[in-house]
């Protein structure tokens, strides 16, 4: 999977939008950062750049399986580590399991929202 494709990927989900909200940062890595969000709520982050990681909100219960069954698994990058993981492409982690984790990131925010918000994106 490349930048190209996993961009794709995430701006196929009802709502999506992107953004690159760090272009006043000091690190050229954090600047370079784009991010998913739904409803102006963020669901994965990736360097646009280096295409290492995605970072992505994830079931608390199951980011300790994640983190144990793949090297490529690790806690969530400058994010609350109860609620988000980095998954690395260059390792073990397969792009489709990474796929499935991003929509299932996006689903949960989508969830987290108001029903009114929840509804807005069925009509779009």
């Amino acid at each position: 999977m490349n930048i190209e494709e996993f961009r794709e990927w995430c701006l196929s989900f009802e709502g999506a939008s992107e953004k690159m909200p760090f272009g006043k940062v000091a690190s050229e890595y954090d600047r370079n950062v784009l991010v998913f969000e739904v409803a102006g709520k963020w669901f994965c982050f990736v360097n646009i750049d280096v295409f290492d990681f995605c970072c992505i909100k994830c079931d608390p219960d199951r980011i300790g399986e994640l983190q144990a069954q793949y090297d490529g698994a690790t806690p969530g990058y400058h994010m609350n580590k109860r609620h988000w993981i980095s998954l690395h492409f260059d390792k073990d982690v397969p792009d489709d399991m990474i796929r499935e984790l991003v929509r299932q990131s996006y689903d949960s925010v989508v969830a987290s929202l108001p029903k009114k918000e929840r509804e807005a994106l069925k009509n779009l």
